[in-house]
Parts: C-alpha cells; sequence; structure tokens
C-alpha cells in the first residue's frame, strides 16, 4: 500500500490538506460463522494523452466516484489491484497497488484511498509524479493482467478507466481499425470486464458506438461474461 499512500500525500500536501487521514471504523474481526465471498477488482488507468483521465478533475472525480463505490461493496478477503498504462514501456508504468481487504484494510478505507488516487490522477500527471504517454497499449495490458493476476480462484472484474481508443502496433481505432480477436480465451470465468470513459473526449456518438461493438466483441472472445462500456453516467 506504500506507493497509493505516496501518492495520496501528495495530492493532499499540495492541496494544504496535510498527510492523509481517514477513519478506519470499528475493528472487529468478521464472525466466525460469517461466510467471506472475496471477490477481485483490477483497475487500470490510463495516462495516455487522449483519454481525459489525465486532465479533466471533474471527469476524474465521477470515474473515481464510480470505481470506488464498487470498491467499497466488496468483502473481506476481496483483492483490489490498480495499474497504470499506456506506452509498452515498463519505465513508464511502474506504479502498482495491490491488497487484500481486511480488519486492517476495510472496504471503506481502501474505497476512499482508490478513490481519491483516481480524482488526483490529472494532479499527479500535471506534478509530473505520472507521466502522460503518447501510445495507448491496452490489448497489451489486457494480455499482462491475465497473466501476471488473471481470474482463478474468485470471481473477477477488470476496469479501466480508458477512453478505449487503443493505439498501438495491434490497431488505430481511432483510424478504422478493427481490434485483432484474441487467440486464446484468457479471461475466461472472468465476470465482467469495464471501461469508463468510453468515446470520451472524442466527441462522437458513433465513435463511442463504434468502440462498444469492438471491445464488446473482443470481450465475448477473450471469456468474460459481460462488458460494460460506458461513455459517461
Amino acid at each position: 500500500m506504500g506507493r497509493i499512500l505516496l501518492a495520496l500525500a501528495t495530492i493532499g500536501a499540495l492541496a494544504g490538506a496535510g498527510v492523509l487521514a481517514m477513519e478506519i471504523g470499528s475493528n472487529a474481526a468478521p464472525a466466525e460463522t460469517e461466510v467471506l465471498h472475496p471477490q477481485r477488482i483490477v483497475i487500470g488507468l490510463d495516462l495516455s494523452r487522449s483519454n481525459p483521465l489525465i486532465a479533466d478533475p471533474e471527469f476524474a472525480a465521477r470515474v473515481a466516484d464510480r470505481i470506488a463505490e464498487q470498491v467499497r461493496q466488496l468483502g473481506f478477503a476481496s483483492e483490489v489491484h490498480i495499474r497504470t498504462f499506456g506506452n509498452y514501456d515498463p519505465n513508464s508504468n511502474t506504479f502498482a497497488y495491490d491488497t487484500v481487504l481486511s480488519v486492517r484494510a476495510r472496504p471503506e478505507a481502501v474505497a476512499a484511498e482508490v478513490r481519491r488516487l483516481i480524482a488526483g490522477t490529472p494532479y499527479l500527471v500535471r506534478s509530473g509524479k505520472w507521466r502522460a504517454q503518447q501510445n495507448t497499449n491496452i490489448l497489451a495490458f489486457l494480455d499482462n493482467v491475465s497473466r501476471a493476476i488473471g481470474c482463478q480462484g474468485m470471481p473477477t472484474t477488470v476496469i479501466l478507466a480508458s477512453d478505449g481508443i487503443e493505439d498501438s502496433s495491434y490497431a488505430k481505432l481511432d483510424r478504422g481499425d478493427s481490434l485483432p480477436m484474441p487467440e486464446a480465451p484468457s479471461f475466461q470465468g472472468c465476470r465482467e470486464f469495464d471501461i469508463f470513459g468510453l468515446g470520451q473526449g472524442t466527441g462522437s456518438p458513433r465513435m463511442t458506438t463504434r468502440l462498444r461493438s469492438e471491445w464488446s466483441r473482443w470481450a465475448r472472445a477473450a471469456g468474460f461474461e459481460r462488458f460494460q462500456g460506458l461513455n459517461d453516467w
């Protein structure tokens, strides 16, 4: 949790908020008879220059609220993972956050941290803590997610805070290319794939519809049970 706390403390310090503090609530452990229903959420933050998340604080706050609410609803033993992506370059995206919800990392506390981090993305980019990136390697990022984290062991949802415009050697969706279909259903068993901000910044409902069609087709072939692509809400 060190990296997310460092990022959050940086945001708070600049805003004059001081060191991040939040109310953790009761430390009582779940009752012995309580049945745990852990889930996994993997969050990808798109730092490419085309994505309004990196420059629009109001939009970043809406994305943060939506994702934080999903984290808040998780139960104990659930996992939360956050990564950034953009360029196909590991040195561009070194941020990683991984936690398991427990009495020491309660859902409401983790949700508050996640919300503040995502809402603070424009500041983190503007201040140079995170770097705005030239390309959008969504497919490569998802391939890494499937190999490093996967869908095994618990219901898994993958959420991208992204405009969904793949811009890589695989495809350039803003130029009319289509997404290549996955060679194998590497996300077989995953519950849901969400893209929040699909088509944002393009000013084109037609483009948003095409992006939704492309990613819906890809998600089914990859093995996801459900796809949700939202431009706004």
